[in-house]
């Protein structure tokens, strides 16, 4: 007697968009265009929506294992969203803090070497762009392959450029002047803010190393290339 074996139905494109990760996605995506829409008439509001949008980063993920809807749209969405975000403030604080050059220096690191490591990734044929086993540099590998280490990275920028935000007190403030007035006097602030310039500093190292890595795949990729008959 045979037995029928029926496979998995495939799920429908709908379906997908509505992956409760994604859902989430879609969440934070409105929850900061409205947090920029009153970034510059209501501070506090700013920073409990942008901080909310990026605790849910790690709710989207964590949810996206639990109901085994792991898809290609939501880590895209996911990244695009989280580039975006930190490029938009970075833009606002490049407006309140001179050398402005130096917010958007960070910006173009951070878009670039997200971007590269996404393209190499696809030009690899892995699943996700954090897998980085085969890499020389112990500093990405350790990055992207202890959660807990990632996670205190992230938050650190977050929480660094929210604080920046938050202690502009007028426009054209001087970035080192606002910096050197909080190790004049030791608070649970300052105390923060040293914590996350750490964590920052670390995250902002393992994008240089992200962009050259990923380049180098880029341009391997392409002397292979040409050396195919």
């Amino acid at each position: 007697m045979a037995i029928n074996k029926s496979r998995p139905k495939k799920p429908s494109k709908l379906s997908v968009y509505l992956y409760i990760p994604n859902i989430i996605g879609y969440v934070r995506v409105l929850m900061n265009v409205y947090a920029f829409a009153i970034c510059f008439s209501n501070k506090q509001l700013f920073c409990i929506l942008y901080f909310i949008s990026f605790v849910c980063d790690g709710i989207d993920g964590w949810a996206a294992r639990k109901f085994n809807q792991v898809s290609t749209f939501g880590a895209v969405l996911d990244m695009i969203t989280d580039r975006i975000s930190t490029a938009c403030l970075l833009v606002i604080l490049s407006q309140v803090y001179r050398p402005g050059l130096t917010f958007v220096s960070l910006l173009a690191l951070d878009i670039g070497s997200h971007w590269l490591q996404m393209y190499s990734t696809f030009l690899l044929g892995k699943a996700s762009h954090k897998d980085v086993k085969d890499s020389t540099s112990w500093l990405f590998r350790a990055y992207y392959g202890n959660r807990m280490f990632m996670a205190y990275c992230c938050v650190a920028c977050e929480v660094l450029y929210i604080s920046l935000y938050l202690l502009a007190e007028k426009p054209t403030e001087h970035l080192m002047d606002v910096l050197m007035s909080l190790t004049k006097e030791i608070s649970p602030f300052s105390i923060l803010v040293g914590l996350s310039l750490f964590g920052w500093a670390i995250k902002q190292v393992v994008n240089v190393i992200q962009m050259k890595t990923a380049a180098d795949i880029c341009v391997l990729h392409d002397i292979n290339k040409k050396e195919r008959p």
